[in-house]
């Protein structure tokens, strides 16, 4: 049987490779299962259990594009699977694990919320997806989906871990996830770290302010972790309102 010849050249064109990376798909396929066990767990009623399985996702998110690019291993299909399981982990599953914990209490406000934070999610990643190479890769615009979804996940562990009675402040919570939602699609810029090089020498206060970091969170990850989260979240509206004062004329 003739090989496929090249209409230009007659050389021989060689066949389009079917297979796939394993290892930074395997990260991948660890993060889309922490995010489906959270859903399963807070259906469950195992809200705790569903907040630390999406903060797992998180970790094994961040690894899988770091892995594939030390290792000469990313692709376009590394690149849509990793999309399509952070929509499961960091879309669906937050919402549906605050819906389960509370927000179902109040009915279609509740699920409105929630879907608004979906939504969100699903704009983000596909506003993200299309802006790749295009902006400046030392902010994100809007919240990235996994920080959003840990503002999320950790407003349930925390108020889980302290045993907080959630439905008292519902109406509350319900605003903050829609809230989440709108910021992930907002205009509003995130300093992403991507310029920080793990490879260049740091002053020794940096790194001891790392050190007194991990040992703040280790007191109490439920608290410690929401409010990391949190105000990285808030940081991106400040950050925004000292610019427009900056921008505006002085008399």
């Amino acid at each position: 049987m003739n090989e496929p010849q090249n209409q230009d050249n007659q050389e021989p064109v060689k066949p389009r490779s079917r297979g796939i990376y394993l290892l930074p798909n395997l990260f991948t396929t660890g993060a889309l299962f922490s995010g489906f066990y959270a859903i399963v767990a807070s259906m469950n009623g195992h809200f705790e259990n569903a907040a630390i399985a999406i903060f797992v996702s998180m970790v094994l998110d961040g690894l899988d594009g770091r892995v594939a690019r030390m290792t000469n291993t990313s692709s376009a299909f590394g690149a849509e699977y990793d999309s399509l399981a952070d929509m499961v982990s960091f879309g669906v599953a937050p919402s549906l694990v605050v819906f389960s914990w509370v927000l179902d209490d109040i009915g279609k406000l509740g699920w409105f919320a929630a879907f608004i934070y979906v939504a969100g999610a699903a704009l983000r990643l596909a506003r993200f997806n299309t802006q790749i190479g295009s902006t400046d890769k030392r902010y994100f615009i809007g919240l990235p989906s996994p920080a959003a979804a840990a503002a999320v996940a950790g407003l349930v562990w925390a108020a889980t871990e302290y045993e907080i009675d959630g439905s008292a402040y519902v109406y509350l919570i319900a605003a903050f996830v829609a809230l989440v939602g709108v910021l992930m699609v907002s205009n509003v810029l995130y300093y992403s770290f991507k310029d920080v090089s793990l490879k260049e020498k740091v002053p020794f206060l940096i790194l001891a302010g790392i050190v007194l970091a991990v040992g703040i969170i280790s007191i109490s990850p439920p608290a410690f972790l929401w409010i990391l989260f949190l105000a990285y979240a808030v940081s991106g509206p400040l950050l925004w309102v000292m610019r427009k004062t900056k921008q505006k004329p002085t008399a």
